[in-house]
């Protein structure tokens, strides 16, 4: 969980910096995963090492499964500036 916790805000920085935002521009997120609990264990710190100070509106889901089997975790993220 955690490496694709952190896969995902790779993704997430690299898609924000093509359109010329950061994390701190990151006003809402949500995200959805298969395990809540993993996710809880994991999430704090990484979060915490992508948003910095920033405390976004945010939720998170429990779902039976994502798009692809394997995965555990997906991130949705609005930002503005």
């Amino acid at each position: 969980m955690g490496d694709q916790v952190r896969k995902a805000f790779d993704n997430l920085r690299t898609v924000l910096e093509a359109a010329g935002l950061r994390a701190a521009d990151v006003v809402r997120i949500n995200y959805y995963t298969t395990n809540v609990d993993e996710l809880i264990e994991v999430l704090g710190p990484l979060a915490g090492e992508f948003l910095g100070s920033n405390l976004p509106a945010s939720t998170l889901l429990g779902v039976s499964r994502l798009a692809l089997p394997q995965l555990k975790i997906e991130i949705e993220a609005v930002a503005a500036r």
